[in-house]
C-alpha cells in the first residue's frame, strides 16, 4: 500500500516518506489526502482548542 506525506517545507506531495520528518506530515491514504495536510491540521488544532475536557 502506498503512503503519502505532505512536506510543510516545500509545500509538495510525496510518495513515501522522503524528506526529514519533521519536514513533513502524514502518512496519508491518498495523493488528496496529502495534498489536504494543512487543512486538516487546522481542522484538528480548532477540535483540540473546543474540547471542553482539556482543562
Amino acid at each position: 500500500m502506498t503512503q503519502w506525506w505532505y512536506n510543510h517545507k516545500t509545500g509538495e506531495v510525496e510518495e513515501g516518506p522522503q524528506s526529514l520528518g519533521s519536514d513533513r506530515d502524514g502518512p496519508y491514504e491518498s495523493r488528496e489526502e496529502a495534498a489536504r495536510a494543512p487543512e486538516i491540521a487546522r481542522e484538528r488544532a480548532a477540535a483540540w482548542n473546543a474540547d471542553p475536557d482539556d482543562d
